[in-house]
């Protein structure tokens, strides 16, 4: 169980400030909804029907950025989510948001301006430093506790994230509850029968170091996308190398070739390597070939081919829990979906511990019409994702678990 308080604990008829992650894609200016909308509604929810005064914190982009702007747009995608107004002020510390904040009634929901325009959010920095900033001291007075909700935004060190903690009792909202519970699991669970991950993506640099950090909690991995060719490569094949004006394997592999050497040398027998790729043929259709027939990359491969999904399935149906981070190819394009979907088809199939980790991958869930009922976890997580499986600290995480250890004390 986690170690920090969650809405369970929360008293009754608080003014409660809480942080999401509602960053989004943005297009001509306009926030597209997406499941982090949905998945945080239930907690905004709960927190409005049970008559708490309800001010939401998140961020959109960085400065600098084409996707920076404002949250007006987000506060009328949330409401439609959560069935209720959601108020919005463009402002986050300054007269216009004190001023809304103190006029909220029971059960009144309010988004503050897009954090990240404030000068005291961004710089990474300790939970003391960021406690002490302007930001957290004059909004905390005006709250009786604080909820954070944003798992995905979980790694930084941030004031709306780290800081606010460390001056009012804080608790964990249900997004942050789940995420922690479901992608803590590899770590935390015992498992009957088999661990299987499926390893893909493009960030291969990401993946490989899950890889190494789970070698004695995973009994095979499976893999595909840029991960899976930088193997192939070091198993001796004349893949895993840029074409081109492509961009994506030469960098990784130099960097993360000692270790993709190590883990293929010391964890060879629990790692699945493709036996064909997928390609865009002359006649802009899928075409297949086989690994061992490739004497030169000519091309970039953009998933696995058919014969490795095959291989892959009976693995997937044997396993007692399968962990996915990072997609088999570019399944946003229809001809080169199989090898993503394939897997993912198999462990909604199977009758196993699951958790699809990162926002890319579960889009391909809603994107091909599989139902999340099917997977026991469907992460919106990236970053802190990662950071979960590597065992690495997540700084919100650790603020929440220090504020409920000092009201213990």
């Amino acid at each position: 169980m986690p170690a920090f308080n969650t809405l369970d604990d929360l008293s009754a008829d608080s003014r409660v400030l809480v942080r999401l992650d509602l960053n989004s894609p943005i297009e001509d200016g306009t926030p597209q909804d997406n499941r982090r909308f949905e998945r945080h509604a239930e907690t905004v929810r709960e927190l409005a029907e049970a008559g708490h005064r309800v001010v939401l914190l998140a961020h959109q982009g960085r400065p600098g950025r084409d996707d920076f702007t404002s949250l007006g747009g987000h506060a009328e995608i949330l409401a439609d989510r959560v069935g209720r107004d959601v108020g919005f002020v463009a402002d986050t510390y300054g007269d216009e948001a004190l001023e809304a904040i103190d006029a909220l009634d029971a059960g009144e929901i309010l988004l503050l301006e897009n954090t990240r325009m404030c000068d005291d959010e961004l710089p990474e920095a300790s939970p003391e430093e960021k406690a002490e900033t302007e930001f957290v001291r004059t909004l905390a007075p005006l709250f009786d506790a604080y909820v954070n909700d944003a798992y995905s935004a979980a790694h930084r060190k941030h004031a709306s994230l780290v800081g606010f903690p460390l001056v009012l009792p804080a608790y964990a909202g249900r997004v942050m509850e789940t995420e922690y519970e479901a992608n803590t699991a590899i770590a935390t669970r015992e498992f009957d029968g088999p661990v299987t991950m499926v390893v893909g993506g493009t960030k291969a640099t990401d993946v490989i170091g899950v890889m190494d950090a789970l070698d004695d909690r995973v009994d095979r991995f499976l893999l595909g996308g840029v991960a899976g060719e930088l193997f192939l490569r070091a198993a001796g094949h004349p893949v895993g190398r840029d074409v081109g004006e492509m961009d994506l394997f030469d960098e990784q592999w130099e960097r993360n070739r000692e270790l993709i050497e190590s883990v293929l040398d010391e964890r060879g027998d629990a790692i699945r390597l493709a036996s064909d790729l997928a390609y865009e043929g002359p006649d802009g259709e899928r075409a297949e070939v086989p690994v061992d027939d490739i004497g030169e990359k000519e091309t970039g491969y953009l998933d696995v081919g058919a014969t490795t999904v095959a291989d892959y399935e009976p693995a997937i149906r044997e396993s007692d829990a399968v962990f996915v981070k990072g997609a088999l190819g570019v399944f946003e394009d229809e001809r080169f979906a199989d090898g993503t979907v394939g897997v993912l088809d198999a462990i909604a199939e199977t009758n196993c511990f699951s958790v699809v980790g990162g926002g890319d991958t579960s889009r391909a869930i809603e994107m091909y019409g599989l139902s999340e009922a099917n997977f026991s976890h469907v992460s919106i997580a990236g970053g802190a994702y990662i950071r979960a499986l590597t065992g690495e600290p997540l700084p919100a995480v650790e603020t929440l678990e220090a504020a409920a250890e000092r009201r213990r004390d």
